[in-house]
């Protein structure tokens, strides 16, 4: 049996998704708190910290090109892009801890500080994760398999996710005793510490399967040649970065959808019954006795809610990844890809038709849609490997990582100008910071962005799969090409 065939163990699979673990539990603080953090915590002025995550953010995100080349080039004995993920794993903790770290200087040391070492970690984050992205379109060229990989690694996603977005400010505020310099530096520690283990577990679980033959010349012209003219490249391009946006534009809106649309007291209302409040109570109590401080839930009764939606949408995404593989073995990725972005899409638009007092119609869209969403996470980075595939088996050359690395780089892009759209947005419908109550103009832009927008965006991307050519009919050609393709070259 061809080796680059063979089914993939659970233990493999779980080593290789603990690497996704490790890396968004800094990923996502990123990306949620990183502004919050400089802003906030740190005391650099807001428009400093602005540039400093745009600029930098825009850097690391082409030094993902550079990153894809070096790594399509690399030959050890233990194969192109497994080593990157031991060589950097230390580095990626040391760094992280660093970034999260606040000493006492002035404030234009703390800008400079904050600058080197968000650089630094950018750079480091693009070495560490282009890799270990690229090596899931090596270990197996089965796509059955793929699909399965790529399920245990978005539940790894997810947790980290949750971990993040529900329970990192909590965790920061009791570890600290209420001193949030002190407690993201102790959390940003402990998940340095478990992030730089969950990598070493990476590197000695997994194994590369598919080697381009010895003789494959590699320019970076031919390889950059090779992607203008893959179409289904071209097309997972333009829908990562739409679906990026999207995740961007919507993330960033909930927290005022929350605050300025949904009734305060019907929220607090909702949280009591559903016996919120008293699970709070209850995990105080619990965490005081071992001698932590308490857990500082925020006080604000739409934080609270908010956070429980977000919660809520996380767990049903994972529900969602369980249904991914066998869906994509039966009807293909593409089909199942298009249908459920397209369900997605649905929820988010009904949002923009609830009363401020639907809290329990809210809760219930958010949890189809984390469903029907969470089916098309693993989908996204399984079809960029079948992209290599498809280069590969058209070309006759292999470039696995600089395929990742513009699909990378088009998450960056799609992050940040979500971001920035989402304030772009609320500008135009007149919306003004901290006002006590926002006019009826302001909240419907709001709702819009949490709606319609993003909505709107999720169905485009579901069009152009329409033109995406590798439908399950071809995913079946490919791999059998290939394996035999690749099956004549380990004979010669």
């Amino acid at each position: 049996m061809n080796i680059a065939y063979q089914k993939l163990s659970v233990v493999e699979k779980i080593g290789y998704s603990l690497g996704d673990l490790a890396a968004n539990l800094i990923f996502q603080t990123l990306v949620t708190f990183l502004a919050f953090f400089y802003t906030d915590v740190y005391r650099i002025p807001a428009g400093t910290a602005s540039f400093i995550i745009t600029f930098f953010g825009f850097v690391g995100a082409f030094f993902n090109l550079v990153m894809g080349a070096i790594a399509d080039r690399t030959n050890t004995r233990w194969g192109k892009y497994r080593p990157w993920v031991l060589w950097t794993a230390i580095p990626f903790g040391v760094i992280s801890l660093l970034a999260f770290t606040t000493p006492n200087f002035s404030e234009t040391g703390k800008v400079i500080y904050a600058a080197v070492t968000y650089f630094l970690l950018i750079i480091i984050y693009s070495a560490n994760n282009l890799p270990y992205s690229a090596l899931s379109g090596v270990l197996t060229g089965d796509m059955k398999e793929r699909n399965s990989l790529s399920s245990f690694r978005f539940v790894s996603v997810m947790v980290a996710q949750f971990i993040i977005q529900v329970l990192l400010r909590p965790m920061a505020l009791s570890i600290g005793h209420g001193n949030e310099q002190k407690g993201f530096e102790k959390v940003m520690f402990l998940f340095a510490i478990v992030g730089v283990i969950c990598f070493i577990i990476t590197f000695l679980t997994t194994r590369e399967r598919i080697v381009p033959p010895k003789e494959q010349k590699n320019p970076v012209r031919q390889d950059l040649g090779d992607l203008v003219k893959n179409k289904p490249w071209i097309i997972m391009l333009v829908l990562t970065i739409l679906v990026f946006i999207t995740l961007a534009l919507k993330g960033g809106m909930y927290v005022y959808y929350f605050k300025y649309f949904l009734n305060q007291n019907t929220q607090a209302s909702f949280l009591e019954n559903i016996g919120f409040n008293k699970f709070i109570v209850g995990l105080n109590k619990m965490i005081t006795g071992m001698g932590l401080g308490e857990f500082e839930w925020p006080k604000d009764t739409y934080t609270s809610a908010n956070s429980l939606f977000n919660a809520g949408g996380i767990i049903f995404m994972i529900v969602g990844i369980m249904f991914s593989k066998p869906l994509a073995d039966r009807y293909g990725k593409r089909n199942i890809f298009g249908l459920f972005l397209f369900l997605s899409a649905v929820c988010l638009v009904m949002f923009n038709f609830y009363s401020p007092d639907a809290i329990t119609a809210v809760f219930i869209t958010q949890i189809l849609h984390g469903f029907f969403y969470g089916v098309t996470i693993p989908l996204l980075w399984a079809m960029i490997a079948d992209v290599a595939d498809y280069s590969e088996w058209k070309n006759n050359r292999r470039a696995t990582a600089i395929i990742f690395s513009a699909m990378i780089l088009g998450l960056k892009i799609g992050l940040s100008l979500g971001g920035g759209l989402g304030a772009f947005i609320l500008s135009r419908y007149g919306y003004v910071a901290d006002a006590a109550q926002q006019t009826p103009g302001a909240i419907n832009g709001i709702k819009m962005c949490v709606s319609v927008y993003p909505g709107l965006i999720f169905i485009i991307g579901s069009a152009l799969l329409f033109w995406y050519a590798i439908n399950k009919q071809m995913e079946v050609t490919i791999e059998t090409d290939l394996k035999a393709r690749r099956s004549k070259s380990l004979v010669a």
